[in-house]
């Protein structure tokens, strides 16, 4: 079970092989992250033919990666930036790094 997560994508490296990076909250861990995250990428490919030519026998696009967020870490990350409450939400997908780096720079320390 997800309590919340957001995507980013890791760039193209000198390999040129990139892949989305997804921080995911869990209410409940799954019992082997391994599959579930295989099984969200096959679940991806299956309703996003974009997504789906790009993973294409890995040529481009990489199996995504989940790394487990903390719990209260998206709270965190809001309260941060004074945006905890309300009508404010964790970004779901960015183009660039810049939350999501925050976001893991942030998983490694306990909030008060």
């Amino acid at each position: 079970m997800i309590s919340d997560y957001t995507a980013a994508p890791i760039f193209m490296d000198a390999n040129a092989k990139c892949r989305h990076q997804w921080l995911i909250e869990f209410t409940k861990a799954p019992s082997d992250l391994k599959e579930f995250t295989t099984i969200l990428d096959r679940k991806l490919q299956e309703i996003n033919s974009d997504y789906e030519a790009k993973r294409f026998h890995d040529i481009t696009l990489q199996e995504l990666e989940i790394v487990p967020a903390r719990e209260g870490l998206f709270n965190d990350w809001l309260k941060s930036k004074g945006k905890l409450g309300g009508q404010h939400k964790v970004p779901r997908l960015s183009n660039s790094r810049k939350n999501i780096e925050e976001m893991l720079e942030m998983n490694t320390k306990k909030m008060l």
